[in-house]
């Protein structure tokens, strides 16, 4: 079987895009080392995210990352940077309604090619943290509350396209909202957006509980 992640740089976590195989260093690679483990040689799992990368960058690679390596199981992850580069100096975020269309146009088009894949859509999240409230000049919590809405609304669309395409829908914001009440500050993830080890192993587990039951 075969397992293809797909997202930015949560799921790219520093990964050597000169090696095919290199999981990088974050839930993917936790995933393939469980699986791995668990059962030899039945699984090869690979990884394409790419940092930085917004829905349309990832519908962009559609045929070279995706179609062309005929997965049986593609994972998603992809939404934060559709907001964050909201509040780039050239900023160049996603509208909610583009972000949706461009997604269903992915799903679609990866399903007509491949009618037999199985597709798992995981929830776009953050917490508090330096990437997430100090944004601009003011360092300000109202701006936290103004990502974490516009974040909240893609992760809607994602679980309505979820819906739509019978796809597996991984839920992850609300962990995350449990985990910082045992542990605050950046534990779980290093500037409110990129997970530690310690926030893959979350992702790695909620991920590995949608694919037993999917």
């Amino acid at each position: 079987m075969k397992i293809l992640f797909q997202g930015d740089s949560i799921t790219d976590a520093g990964r050597n895009k000169a090696s095919e195989t290199d999981l990088g260093h974050g839930y993917a690679q936790f995933v393939g080392a469980t699986l791995g483990f668990e059962e030899p040689g039945k699984y090869q799992v690979f990884n394409r995210g790419v940092n930085e990368s917004r829905v349309v960058d990832v519908y962009s690679r559609i045929n070279t990352d995706i179609i062309n390596l005929a997965p049986d199981v593609l994972s998603i992850l992809i939404g934060v940077n559709d907001v964050w580069q909201y509040y780039a100096p050239k900023p160049n975020g996603t509208p909610a309604e583009k972000y949706y269309k461009l997604y269903d146009m992915l799903i679609e088009e990866v399903k007509a090619a491949l009618p037999d894949i199985r597709i798992m859509v995981l929830e776009p999240f953050l917490l508090p943290g330096s990437g997430t409230y100090m944004l601009g000049s003011g360092g300000s919590y109202e701006r936290y509350d103004e990502f974490r809405t516009l974040i909240e609304e893609r992760a809607g669309l994602v679980r309505k396209l979820a819906g739509k395409h019978g796809l597996t829908f991984v839920p992850l914001q609300a962990g995350f909202d449990e985990l910082y009440k045992r542990k605050d500050g950046e534990y779980w993830l290093s500037d409110g957006v990129h997970p530690t080890a310690m926030g893959h192993e979350f992702i790695k587990r909620e991920w590995l509980k949608a694919f037993a039951e999917m």
